[in-house]
């Protein structure tokens, strides 16, 4: 008992040593992004607390905030292979996936030789995912999820960590093919990317308009990333974490009981969304130099992880409730 009680221990203590590092690293990411990322502290922090849970993140706003350069410096800062696919209506599954091509060889044997497309990063920018075809769309979104693709009965892996941050105008609706629901879930988090404050706004204006202009430089790479990501799924949660997590996940679904949440919501979120917020907190946590969440890291992702998966009611559309309100009044029963 005494031996197994020193174990425990010394991996606590190791766990401790670990935490504290890759709090120490996080801190070095964040100030290297914002040599070149100028306010805006929410959308980088939740761009990066989605990177650390290992998921995948869609980003909404309008043109013109700096997500192509947030992902572009995202990649950089984490030592990651970065690429970037402009989703058009003409872009084919192949044009992401990859393809087959006939090579023949001097003594004329010939043979499929597998090509590989974009998709074959470790960060994956799909800038304005919703004017690809449904098609298309779901030949990435299937990649997202299984971590490989399938070309002429051909498995292909991807490359691990693997992320995708897709993006989304969400003024400019014609010629787009929304994404449906059962796609949006893949999603880990909805970031919603909004106009800069006044003074980052003067930042940028006198930072980006000179001679010259900060370089983003890598602290990590992707073997110490997928550390940091391990440690992350080790962080322990707090039984008052759990609850609150499941409280405020089932309150928000109709089918659970009707009341002044749920009798305005059409569908809710699934227990994909419970994973996700578990996921979240965790890495929110160890973002902030924290090594165990709290009920204020729930609080905080609760609308960009559950927005996106929750529909309201013609009735709550037409009275000029929001998905926001809904989600505010489920957050404050969990305290």
């Amino acid at each position: 008992m005494t031996a197994m009680n020193d174990v425990a221990k010394v991996d606590e203590k190791a766990i401790v040593a670990e935490a504290e590092a890759a709090v120490a690293k996080l801190a070095e990411v964040r100030r290297a992004i914002g040599v070149v990322i100028f306010g805006q502290e929410s959308v980088v922090e939740r761009s990066l607390v989605t990177i650390l849970s290992g998921g995948h993140g869609l980003l909404v706003g309008v043109p013109g905030l700096a997500k192509t350069k947030l992902v572009e410096t995202l990649g950089t800062v984490l030592g990651l292979d970065a690429r970037r696919i402009q989703f058009t209506p003409d872009l084919m599954p192949s044009d992401i996936l990859g393809t087959e091509v006939l090579d023949q060889a001097p003594d004329g044997a010939r043979s499929f030789r597998f090509i590989r497309g974009p998709v074959f990063a470790q960060l994956l920018m799909a800038d304005e995912i919703n004017r690809a075809s449904p098609r298309t769309q779901s030949a990435l979104l299937q990649a997202m999820q299984e971590y490989h693709v399938t070309v002429a009965g051909q498995r292909h892996d991807l490359p691990r960590p693997f992320h995708v941050l897709a993006t989304q105008n969400p003024l400019e609706q014609e010629g787009t093919y929304p994404l449906p629901e059962a796609q949006l879930d893949r999603f880990l988090m909805q970031i919603d990317v909004h106009y800069p404050d006044l003074a980052s706004e003067r930042k940028i204006l006198l930072e980006t308009t000179g001679v010259g202009e900060g370089a983003a430089k890598a602290v990590l790479d992707a073997a110490s990333l997928s550390k940091i990501q391990g440690l992350v799924r080790r962080m322990p949660v707090s039984e008052k974490v759990v609850e609150g997590i499941l409280e405020l996940v089932r309150s928000c679904r109709p089918m659970e009981k009707t009341d002044e949440i749920t009798r305005h919501i059409a569908w809710g979120p699934g227990p994909r969304a419970s994973q996700a917020l578990m996921l979240t907190v965790r890495a929110r946590a160890l973002f902030d130099g924290r090594l165990a969440p709290s009920l204020d890291d729930v609080h905080a992702l609760a609308e960009p992880v559950l927005q996106h998966r929750m529909a309201l009611t013609f009735a709550a559309r037409a009275d000029g409730i929001t998905l926001g309100q809904l989600i505010g009044k489920a957050r404050a029963r969990i305290g």
